[in-house]
């Protein structure tokens, strides 16, 4: 059994931890809207009491949570010079099901 997923890439990053590695974001399609502009200072809520900030969590959170999801794939340094993925590519991936021996 195999399911293959269509992607696009969004980013494109070197490992934080200095390692020779590139972490590729992708996104479902129907989740890219354009250019995605980096909020580097998110915005602030602020209530007026406890009951309006109940009131209101749901809201604040679905907000939250508009950007939807990414999956981020770890690569080496030499798959990705090979590759030439660049952002707003579309790429898709296959998942085989393996067989393992216990």
């Amino acid at each position: 059994m195999s399911l293959v997923k269509e992607y696009v890439i969004t980013e494109i990053s070197a490992a934080s931890d200095g390692s020779p590695f590139i972490l590729i974001t992708l996104k479902d399609p129907s989740d890219v809207r354009g250019p995605e502009i980096k909020m580097n200072n998110p915005s602030m809520v602020t209530f007026s009491s406890i009951n309006d900030m109940m009131k209101n969590f749901g809201n604040v959170f679905s907000k939250q949570m508009m950007s939807s999801f990414a999956t981020i794939v770890k690569i080496t340094l030499d798959e990705y010079e090979k590759s030439e993925f660049k952002v707003g590519d579309r790429i898709s991936i296959k998942i085989d099901k393996t067989i393992g021996i216990s």
